[in-house]
């Protein structure tokens, strides 16, 4: 197996060198690259909309996969072939942001000042902005409402806790139907888990990222109810099982709203509620992304004014459609509602509106990739019928306690 370039060097490496300190800008109209991870049609069609209406230079963005995207984004900064601005994953932010590799960008944002706290934490140190945190997106339920009829399970509403989505999961499953689905998760990205275990008060590693959480009590009964839920109650599909939940195969997913657009054409009533409560309480989680500009470009300047530009008051509203902003001046029903017109004012509110402002953004960590590799494998065991849940966190800690503190 390839052994893992930590991100953190690779950056850090670009930071101190990149492809030479004396760059400078080209001469003549300028032409930007902005790495992205998405590929969707609609996004991009958004994209260049909003980089048309630019006038300074011409832009284009460059898709890269998902499974991929920071290894490779990192690979091309330490190599010399850096974009100009790249889309930045929560949990590359750290590695990004204390190596030195991205431009600040504080006074290039437009009323940078509104922006939500609870948005640019990560995104900031010593009080300077690094990347602006376009996509603050919190985590809901779609629920296809006909399923849970038809298993004799009603409608639920916002405050309903986990044990109930599974009680209902279950009912769905037994008629033959998915139960709920964890977006992304598919027994491989475990930080999407974190939608679940917040509601437990469960951590990854400690606030100082100092110290391995998985083994940690609240993890251990958040896990447990999870375990239990998959091979016990078949409450969720199982390890190997692909479930479309908008073609109308199942009954819930954890997801976000820009998944919303999937369901244009559904032939199933639905529902968009907040995260159910756990032991912990209510709570919520955020999946972000930043957009930043490599220091090193010989075009750092304007792509600087670029992202100020894209990410002004007016296209900030634009993107909404599919990335909740994080301007505190947007974070309204009215703005929302014009570029989702497929969610209820009531739901937007729920999720959105009020999930922003004390949501937890996914566990994020210096040398993110390794962490997640690691993890990812020590889990493993855990996804199997009969599993000794405690033993199996205990060996997730043993694996990755010794890179917490690198």
């Amino acid at each position: 197996m390839r052994a893992l370039i930590p991100a953190v060097a690779l950056l850090t490496l670009a930071a101190a060198c990149g492809s030479g300190a004396e760059q400078t800008a080209q001469s003549g109209p300028v032409t930007l690259r902005m790495s992205i991870w998405t590929a969707n049609e609609d996004h991009l069609k958004l994209f260049n909309e909003i980089a048309a209406g630019y006038t300074k230079a011409k832009v284009t963005f460059e898709s890269i996969p998902i499974d991929s995207y920071t290894t490779t984004l990192t690979t091309q900064i330490a190599g010399g072939k850096a974009p100009d601005l790249a889309w930045i994953l929560e949990g590359s932010a750290p590695d990004f942001v204390e190596s030195g590799a991205l431009a600040p960008l504080s006074s290039k944002i437009q009323n940078a000042a509104e922006l939500a706290p609870a948005a640019t934490r990560l995104w900031q140190k010593d009080g300077e902005l690094y990347a602006y945190p376009f996509s603050t997106s919190p985590f809901g339920v779609f629920v296809n409402t006909d399923l849970l009829r038809e298993a004799g399970k009603k409608v639920p509403e916002k405050g309903w806790t986990w044990q109930e989505a599974m009680d209902a999961a279950a009912a769905v499953a037994k008629k033959g139907k998915a139960g709920l689905i964890v977006g992304d998760w598919d027994y491989k990205n475990w930080t999407n888990l974190a939608t679940l275990w917040e509601g437990w008060g469960a951590k990854a590693w400690s606030e100082d990222g100092a110290t391995c959480g998985f083994n940690q009590q609240p993890m251990v009964e958040a896990m447990t109810f999870l375990h239990k839920s998959i091979f016990t109650d078949k409450a969720l599909p199982g390890p190997g099982e692909t479930v479309d939940f908008y073609s109308g195969d199942a009954a819930m997913i954890v997801t976000q709203i820009s998944r919303a657009s999937l369901l244009k054409d559904a032939t199933f009533d639905w529902t968009l509620l907040p995260l159910p409560h756990g032991p912990a309480g209510e709570y919520s989680v955020i999946g972000q992304a930043g957009i930043g500009v490599i220091k090193k470009s010989p075009n750092a300047e304007p792509a600087a004014d670029f992202l100020g530009y894209f990410t002004n008051a007016e296209n900030s509203a634009k993107l909404a459609q599919y990335f909740p902003p994080a301007r505190t001046s947007q974070l309204n029903v009215e703005t929302l509602a014009k570029s989702n017109p497929l969610l209820k004012p009531e739901q937007l509110q729920a999720v959105v509106i009020d999930g922003i402002p004390n949501g937890v953004v996914k566990p994020s960590h210096k040398g993110q990739e390794e962490l997640i590799q690691t993890a990812r494998a020590a889990l493993d065991p855990l996804w199997q019928p009969g599993a000794d849940v405690k033993a199996v966190l205990d060996g997730v800690c043993a694996k990755i306690q010794p890179l917490l503190g690198s």
